[in-house]
């Protein structure tokens, strides 16, 4: 190890120490439960990368040479909360002072190399259960009674380093589990962490590997990658080892795709760009829908792109085109009905602002803005906030002053007219009263006109109202009773 290396490796253990400490009240009283009854135990993988570098949470992962009925054993009567879901595969859950432990026995699997489904067979050493670990980062394991470091496979130094590796060569590593090469984007979005380049070569050659594995878990490796702290080198890492054309296959399609602007080298480099801008602009942490139609808001370029008479390059229509290719990948990745709507609502809407111009839109334009928007507004205003990428700095300001204004206006308008609760000035039953009509699809159409209408000329008086509903009931031909 280096000397750079080294030093850092010293303040890792620090750390670690500290931590330790913070829970060494669950942690050794659970590890001397374990000793007198003739068992090791050990604090192990992310808990410990996690603990070094001084990051360590509530929930921890604990692993033993004691058999699943030997660990009930030893909990009964100590633990508050005790689960068995896992227990098949060697784990026991529990819960002690409000810390949440999973305590799981050695394990030497094998894998069907088919499915990602090991064989379950438990082991008898630590450096066996570490080697069959995803990464030498989640390979290192303290001993808890006498707080000694087990890091047979580099851990710390790659750590040190901020490099992911994988204890057994990747080959074998990401042949027993595929979903592994999508945990290694992850992690490189999460930690900010380099992958290895024997594992950059793996994953490249094996990434079809990947269609093993369900659209529910690939899902959930996705949204973490996109929520870590640097996800555009979790992005950029599966789309140049080829695993997007498995996860996302419209990205590495929009790499040849130049953009209308001709100021990004591709609209893959844009949509890298808004997604960093996207999560600069976030506020409460981490937002998976905004980040969702950050990198996904141009998917629809490659499939309208154009070619114009005199050499220009047109995208018409791209945002409708792209809202219905955001669902259809969003569906196949298994995300929920509401997040597949929110992140195709703001594709669709992402370049309704660019009509506005200098301006020139009408208030009743700004209402229906607002009204398409719904609960999306906020979301809307950074996703459009962020997809001004433009070079020309000029541009670029009074692109963002033209929004501050936008925005302006609709607190303005909001204010006299609380637009998030538009509705039309009369309500369904007061329709069917004016009209004499039953409950039916009439009312509706009713409903919706005076809605337009709303939005187009703002609030009305009851008089008003009633005077636009009649007119509309007698161009369809209905007859009000008791109206002149």
């Amino acid at each position: 190890m280096s000397g750079s290396n080294s030093s850092s490796a010293a303040r890792l253990r620090e750390n670690a120490v500290v931590e330790l400490l913070r829970i060494s009240p669950v942690a050794e009283e659970l590890a001397k439960r374990f000793a007198a009854a003739g068992h090791q135990l050990y604090l192990v993988g992310g808990s410990v990368r996690d603990a070094l570098l001084g990051r360590l949470g509530t929930d921890l992962d604990f692993t033993t040479d004691a058999r699943p009925q030997q660990v009930l054993a030893i909990l009964r009567g100590w633990a508050d909360a005790v689960w068995e879901t896992g227990i098949a595969f060697g784990t026991v859950g529990l819960t002690k002072h409000g810390t949440t432990l999973e305590i799981t026995t050695f394990r030497a699997d094998s894998y069907d190399r088919v499915t990602r489904n090991p064989e379950v067979t438990f082991g008898d050493s630590i450096e066996a259960d570490l080697l069959r670990r995803d990464f030498t980062v989640n390979a290192m394991a303290v001993e808890l009674t006498e707080r000694r470091f087990v890091d047979p496979y580099g851990g710390m130094e790659a750590l040190a380093a901020k490099v992911l590796d994988t204890p057994a060569t990747p080959q074998e590593s990401f042949a027993d589990d595929p979903l592994r090469m999508l945990r290694a984007a992850r992690f490189v979005s999460q930690l900010g962490f380099s992958p290895a380049p024997r594992v950059v070569e793996a994953m490249t050659a094996m990434s079809e590997e990947l269609s093993r594995i369900t659209a529910e878990r690939v899902q959930t490796e996705l949204s973490k990658l996109l929520c870590g702290a640097h996800p555009r080198r979790g992005v950029e890492l599966l789309v140049d080892t080829g695993l997007a054309r498995i996860v996302l296959p419209e990205l590495p399609e929009m790499r040849l795709e130049i953009d209308e602007h001709h100021q990004h080298k591709d609209v893959y480099e844009h949509s890298l760009v808004v997604l960093e801008q996207a999560v600069d602009l976030e506020q409460d942490g981490p937002d998976l829908v905004l980040r969702l139609a950050a990198l996904l808001h141009d998917i629809g370029k490659p499939a309208t792109r154009r070619f114009e008479s005199g050499g220009g390059v047109s995208f018409h229509h791209h945002e409708v085109v792209g809202a219905k290719m955001v669902r259809k990948r969003l569906r196949e990745l298994r995300y929920s009905k509401d997040v597949i709507a929110d992140v195709s609502q703001l594709v669709f809407l992402h370049l309704r602002f660019h009509g506005y111009g200098k301006g020139e839109w009408t208030d009743s334009a700004v209402r229906r803005y607002v009204t398409d928007a719904g609960p999306l507004l906020t979301r809307l205003h950074k996703l459009v906030r962020a997809d001004c990428t433009t070079r020309n700095r000029r541009k670029a300001q009074n692109l963002q002053r033209s929004y501050d204004e936008l925005e302006q206006r609709i607190a303005r308008i909001a204010a006299e007219e609380d637009l998030a609760r538009v509705r039309p000035d009369l309500d369904g039953n007061e329709i069917m009263k004016l009209l004499g009509l039953p409950p039916g699809p009439l009312v509706g159409k009713a409903w919706k006109h005076l809605k337009d209408v709303r939005l187009d000329r703002g609030p009305l008086s009851h008089e008003e109202a009633v005077a636009e509903l009649v007119s509309w009931a007698r161009e369809q031909g209905i007859e009000a009773p008791g109206q002149p």
